[in-house]
C-alpha cells in the first residue's frame, strides 16, 4: 500500500501511467491528466495532511476495519488495504484481491467475462464460463489440470493416470466426476453412451430414448416414452459411524410416458410406498405415513400426512390450497392471498408479487425476509437466539442499500443498481458498485468512527471520538479538528491553526492548605 505520506507522489505517478497507457489513442484524456500533474506540483509543498482533491484524488483510513483506501479518477481507480487483503481496482473493467494469508489471488475482468482464481495449488481461469482450464494438487494427486471447452471438449490430466481423461462431444471420449456423473462414456453420442453413479450403469442407446441399467441387486430398461421398468432389491451398507442402513429396494413401471405410472418404493423399510396414476384421471400414494389423492391431476386433491400431522385440501393445487395440522396450516387463494405455517417455516402473500414475506426458525437462527414487487424491496434480516446478536439488509432498487451486521457496523449506498438482486456477491461490490454509488455512509460500533461520501469524494466528512476532518469541492475547502487543535485550508492554503489550551497541573500540596 501506498504510504500516507507519499500521496501526492502517488497522485502524480498514477496520472503519469494513465497518460502513458492511454496515449494519443485518447490525446485529449491523456493531455488532461498531464495537466492535472502538473497543478498538482504546488500541493506537495504543504504536506500529505492538505492532499485531497475529492474525485481526482483522496487517501483516508478505513472505517469499518483497520486498513487505508486510496481514490482516484472518480469512481474509476481504487486501492486498498485490510489488514493482510489487499484490493485493487479499475471499475467495472478490472478487480485484483491478493491475500497472503490464505495464499489466494483473484482477477476478474469485466464480471463474469473472465476470472481468475487460486487457493493455494488450486487455480481456475474461466471466459464466460464456457472455456476453463483448472488444477492443483490434490490429496491423492500431485498434479490435476482440466482444460474444458463446454460443451464440446473436456480433458483433464493427473499424475495418477488412471485419472486422466479426454473427451470429445460428441464423436467419442470419457470423462471422470463431471456432469453429476461419476463416469461418462460416449461414442457418437447420442447414439452411444454409457453413465455409472455409485454403482448404478446406465447404457443408453439413442439418448434419452432407449437405456439398460443394472447396479446393486437393480436391473431396468426403458423404451421412452412408450414404457419403462426397473426393479431393486432391498441392499444394506455401512455408514461413516460403522452401523449397518438398509436402503430400501423400489419396483417401478410406465406406459405411455406420463400418462401411467405404477410405483413401489421403500421396499423393505418401516414405509413402504405404493404411488399409481393415469393423468389425469386420477394418482395417489399410500403408505403408512402418508396418503394422497388427486382426481383430475392437478384440479383436486386431498392429502392426508401423519408423519407431519397434517390435511390438505387443493383445488387446483398450487392456486387454492388449505391445510391444517400440527405439521402445517395453509389459506392461499393465488394471486390473491396466502398464508402458510409449520413449526419452522413461514410464508404468506398478499396480491403476488405485490407482497411476500418468509420466516425460518431453526435455533439458533431466526431469519425474516419481506420483499415487494420481487426485487423493487426488500427487507432481511437474521438473528442469533443464543447470543441476541442480529443483522439486517434493507434494499429499495434502484435506490439504496443499507447493511447492518451482527457486530453493530452500519453501511449505506446511494444509488444501488445490482446489489438488491446478487447480495454479498463481493465481485459486485469490487468492479461495479463504486460506479454508481453516488453516496457513501459507514459506521463502526465498536470505534464510534463514520465517514460519509458524496460523488466520489466531492464531499468527505469523518468523524471519530476525538477527531473530525471535512473536504469540499476536491479540497478547496478543508477543515480538521484533533486534540492536537483544529486547521482550516482554503484553496489548499491554510488560513487558520489554532492549537488545544495547554492546562498547567496544579501544584500538589501536604493537605494543611485550606
Amino acid at each position: 500500500m501506498l504510504e500516507v505520506n507519499s500521496a501526492p507522489q502517488s497522485f502524480l505517478l498514477l496520472l503519469s501511467q494513465f497518460a502513458s497507457v492511454l496515449g494519443g489513442r485518447f490525446f485529449c484524456f491523456s493531455f488532461l491528466c498531464s495537466l492535472l500533474a502538473l497543478l498538482a506540483l504546488p500541493l506537495r509543498s504543504f504536506g500529505a495532511d492538505a492532499f485531497h482533491i475529492g474525485p481526482l484524488f483522496d487517501e483516508f483510513s478505513l472505517t469499518l476495519a483497520p486498513g487505508h483506501r486510496t481514490e482516484a479518477l472518480g469512481p474509476f481507480y481504487y486501492n486498498q488495504e485490510e489488514e493482510t487483503q489487499s484490493i485493487w481496482a479499475v471499475p467495472p473493467f478490472f478487480a485484483c484481491e491478493e491475500d497472503p494469508a490464505t495464499e489466494s489471488v483473484e482477477y476478474s475482468f469485466g464480471y463474469p467475462v473472465l476470472s481468475y482464481a487460486r487457493y493455494g495449488t488450486q487455480y481456475r481461469w474461466q471466459f464466460c464460463q464456457l472455456l476453463s482450464f483448472a488444477g492443483g494438487s490434490t490429496q491423492t494427486e500431485t498434479v490435476r489440470d482440466r482444460f474444458t471447452l463446454f460443451p464440446l471438449y473436456f480433458q483433464q490430466r493427473s499424475s495418477d493416470p488412471g485419472q486422466n481423461y479426454t473427451a470429445f462431444v460428441p464423436i467419442y471420449g470419457h470423462l471422470k466426476h463431471r456432469l453429476f456423473r461419476d463416469d461418462i462414456f460416449i461414442v457418437l453420442f447420442p447414439f452411444y453412451s454409457q453413465t455409472r453413479k455409485a454403482d448404478v450403469v446406465t447404457d443408453n442407446y439413442g439418448y434419452p430414448i432407449f437405456h439398460l441399467r443394472h447396479g446393486d441387486k437393480l436391473s431396468g430398461w426403458q423404451a421412452w416414452p412408450f414404457a419403462g421398468h426397473e426393479h431393486k432389491e432391498v441392499t444394506t451398507r455401512t455408514n461413516g459411524f460403522n452401523e449397518v442402513e438398509t436402503i430400501g429396494g423400489h419396483d417401478k413401471l410406465f406406459v405411455l410416458w406420463p400418462l401411467f405410472f405404477n410405483n413401489y418404493g421403500g421396499l423393505g423399510t418401516d414405509n413402504p410406498q405404493h404411488e399409481e396414476g393415469f393423468i389425469p384421471c386420477y394418482t395417489f400414494l399410500r403408505s403408512p405415513q402418508r396418503d394422497s389423492t388427486a382426481v383430475i391431476w392437478p384440479f383436486f386433491s386431498h392429502v392426508d400426512d401423519r408423519e407431519k400431522k397434517y390435511r390438505e385440501w387443493d383445488a387446483p393445487w398450487p392456486f387454492i390450497e388449505f391445510a391444517r395440522g400440527e405439521g402445517k396450516t395453509t389459506s392461499r387463494v393465488w394471486p390473491f392471498f396466502s398464508r402458510s405455517h409449520s413449526p419452522s417455516i413461514e410464508s404468506d402473500f398478499y396480491l403476488w408479487p405485490f407482497y411476500k414475506h418468509n420466516s425460518i426458525h431453526a435455533d439458533p437462527l431466526d431469519h425474516h425476509r419481506t420483499r415487494i414487487l420481487f426485487f423493487l424491496y426488500s427487507d432481511g434480516s437474521d438473528k442469533n437466539t443464543k447470543t441476541g446478536d442480529s443483522r439486517r439488509r434493507v434494499a429499495f432498487w434502484p435506490f439504496f442499500t443499507h447493511h447492518r451486521e451482527f457486530n453493530g457496523n452500519t453501511r449505506l449506498q446511494i444509488l444501488s443498481v445490482l446489489e438488491p438482486f446478487l447480495p454479498e456477491n463481493e465481485n459486485i461490490e469490487r468492479e461495479y458498485s463504486p460506479v454508481y454509488s453516488l453516496w457513501r455512509s459507514e459506521k463502526n460500533a465498536r470505534t464510534g468512527t463514520a465517514s460519509q461520501s458524496l460523488l466520489w469524494n466531492l464531499y468527505r466528512h469523518e468523524t471519530a471520538p476525538a477527531s473530525k476532518k471535512c473536504s469540499l469541492v476536491f479540497g478547496l475547502f478543508q477543515y480538521q479538528s484533533a486534540p492536537e487543535g483544529k486547521s482550516v485550508r482554503l484553496f489548499y492554503v491554510p488560513l487558520t491553526k489554532t492549537k488545544a489550551p495547554q492546562f498547567s497541573p496544579l501544584p500538589e500540596t501536604d493537605g494543611t492548605s485550606p
